[in-house]
């Protein structure tokens, strides 16, 4: 009957048609006659050639109501509400026919009987069309993947109703939190405690549950993921319903979980205020306009209104795809900013101070730098140069070019940094913080500096990574099972670091609440639970994915902080906090920086060592100097001697 059924089913659609319409005179036939016998308790009408008369007028008119009322449109796997009240209407406008032919016909009909004719074919014709769709439903779903939905509210009925139509997944259950759904039906689907999914597991095989509760904080869903964490299924969600209204998803789409929703952090709104300052009517100016944290405060910047948009990058390629970006996002919102795309290095001050004039720029927010720890080891001068020296030169040019604030992206890797990184960022700070305490340019130009953790999704997250890892089957790398990292969306921080630097008075080093430090193992245990899968370890060998420690990079911390010492004050902002920090003033740190110049000039990099760790900087590196040039040609020069040595003898 199947081979039978899905025959019937590949037929062509206007074979489908033609056999529905056979199939609807048929119960149009059997309706009417069944009516009169019924009735009359007798097979005698059947011998009435006036009964006949009035069924060749009733059949053919009934069947062209239907037809106009686009019956015959609908597909019978997708029947709905509106194809049954095409039924009930075209129902009782074919009884009202059969009411009139028989007056007009003067054949003789018991009262009741169209009543009952009209009940007859609402049953066959509804009822088929229902059975059939049943039918479809349960021979189709045995291909599809079992799925539970978390969530009976509009979202989840949304995404049942889409998946239904697709090929992929079938809803068993919807899995709610109110208990006065449990126990009932929405869409022919069972709503339950979360306790009885236990149970459809092993009955329905499941393999995946959908969180369709778009509207709830982050709290709250992370309570809801750690209690799906523990269940051997695959969890995906729908889009946030800040995304759906602002035009970035559907709220049917289906994704994987958002690593936000695992960290639990709520986001704070911003003010207003603070956001418009010194923006809204304004030329800005962001240097690493393409990179992760540039990038998106250049997105935010548009949103607010500026008059001129100063976009400041070294990769062509980044720059061309930001201001496309940027262009669309500013058309698309009817903002009226001008675009301006600058090709140009940080270490450049005649490059970009002329930029800075020529435009006018009133606030810089600077994010060009170089960050990823163990490439920066391996690369120190390029490194001291553009951490150090980039943002020096930018800060002159400022001061040359009279800009109004100017904002470091500065890194919680410059607390007590143990890399050539994080102590490059804090020389950048103070390079900031002493151009601020000198009478000669504190009047001119606020400089302030922005400390944070790690941003999530940005270039060199652990997290894309892990993803890929775990699709790949594993082994997820790490690199010390007690690592811990800090940890916010890059939106969040990006709007805190605007609203910081509206906050500054000159020479503030602020402090992003980053929230609570999150172990990285666990972070990596909980994306692997969340696919469906389990960690393969000595005490479950037959896990699905092994969690491997390949042992911290160079320069690489166990731990992140984000204060030096604990003089610490809060401000009008709950997330953001003012450190007061060791400083030098200028006519100390000059000195400093010319012979770090110098030192970077010759490449003398047991000086550059020397005078990073003769700084105020807290700098206690971990590793000797891993600098790749350096250490070739100190392996070089080992073999020349090795070479004179075997010549002298």
């Amino acid at each position: 009957m199947d081979s039978w059924f899905h025959t019937l089913l590949s037929a062509s659609r206007s074979r489908k048609r033609l056999i529905t319409l056979i199939v609807d005179s048929a119960f149009i036939v059997i309706a009417f006659w069944l009516a009169l016998i019924v009735r009359l308790d007798s097979f005698s009408p059947l011998l009435i050639v006036k009964n006949w008369i009035l069924l060749s007028i009733l059949l053919p008119v009934s069947l062209v109501v239907f037809i106009r009322l686009g019956l015959y449109r609908a597909i019978l796997r997708y029947v709905g509400t509106n194809a049954i009240g095409a039924i009930v209407l075209g129902t009782v406008i074919s009884t009202a026919v059969l009411v009139l032919a028989a007056f007009f016909t003067q054949t003789p009909i018991p009262r009741t009987m169209p009543l009952i004719y009209a009940w007859l074919l609402i049953l066959t014709v509804g009822g088929a069309r229902i059975i059939v769709r049943t039918f479809i439903w349960r021979l189709t779903s045995e291909a599809k993947t079992p799925v539970v939905i978390y969530g009976a509210g509009d979202a989840g009925r949304q995404l049942a109703t889409a998946i239904a139509t697709g090929p992929n997944y079938c809803v068993v259950a919807y899995i709610d939190d109110d208990s006065t759904k449990h126990n009932t039906i929405i869409q022919g689907i069972p709503v339950v405690e979360f306790n009885d999914i236990y149970a459809l597991i092993d009955k329905k095989s499941i393999q995946k549950v959908f969180l369709a509760m778009p509207c709830i904080p982050r709290s709250r869903r992370k309570e809801i993921l750690t209690k799906l964490e523990k269940l051997p299924l695959e969890v995906m969600t729908v889009p946030g319903m800040a995304d759906v209204i602002d035009g970035k998803a559907q709220l049917n789409e289906i994704k994987e979980v958002e690593i936000e929703d695992l960290l639990g952090r709520d986001p704070v709104e911003p003010k207003p205020d603070l956001m418009a300052a010194n923006i809204t009517g304004k030329v800005i100016m962001v240097t690493g306009a393409a990179g992760s944290i540039g990038s998106e405060l250049c997105r935010q910047i548009v949103q607010l209104s500026p008059s001129k948009l100063v976009l400041f990058e070294l990769s062509e390629f980044g720059l061309y795809s930001i201001e496309k970006e940027l262009v669309q996002l500013a058309e698309s919102r009817n903002i009226a900013v001008e675009i301006i795309p600058m090709i140009g290095s940080v270490q450049h001050i005649n490059r970009i101070e002329t930029c800075m004039k020529t435009f006018g720029v009133q606030t810089v927010y600077h994010a060009a730098a170089y960050k990823h720890v163990p490439l920066v080891e391996q690369n120190v001068v390029e490194g001291v140069r553009n951490n150090v020296f980039g943002t020096y030169y930018t800060a002159k040019a400022a001061i040359n070019a009279g800009v109004e604030t100017f904002v470091l992206i500065s890194t919680d890797k410059a607390v007590r940094p143990t890399n050539v990184m994080g102590a490059t960022k804090r020389v950048a700070e103070l390079v900031l913080q002493g151009l601020s305490e000198s009478k000669v340019t504190a009047k001119k130009t606020r400089f302030c500096m922005v400390r944070f953790g790690n941003v999530l999704g940005s270039s060199g997250s652990v997290v894309p990574l892990f993803r890929k890892q775990i699709k790949e089957g594993g082994p997820i790398t790490l690199t010390h099972q007690d690592i811990t990292r800090f940890f916010m969306t890059i939106p969040e921080a990006a709007q805190l670091v605007i609203q910081a630097g509206a906050m500054a008075k000159g020479g503030d080093v602020f402090v992003l609440d980053m929230g609570e430090s999150v172990r990285i193992k666990d972070l990596a245990t909980k994306m692997v639970h969340l696919s469906g899968l389990e960690v393969k370890s000595e005490a479950n060998p037959h896990g699905d994915i092994e969690i491997k420690c390949t042992g911290l990079r160079p320069g690489e911390k166990l731990y992140e902080e984000l204060l030096i010492g604990e003089n610490v004050q809060f401000t009008s902002h709950t997330r953001i906090m003012t450190a007061n920090e060791v400083m030098l003033p200028m006519n100390e740190l000059n000195p400093m920086l010319e012979t770090l110049d110098r030192a970077c000039h010759k490449f003398d990099h047991e000086l550059i060592r020397k005078l990073l760790l003769e700084a105020p900087t807290g700098f206690n590196p971990t590793d000797g100097i891993c600098d790749l040039v350096w250490n070739a040609r100190k392996l070089q020069e080992t073999h020349v001697l090795d070479s004179n040595v075997v010549n002298i003898k």
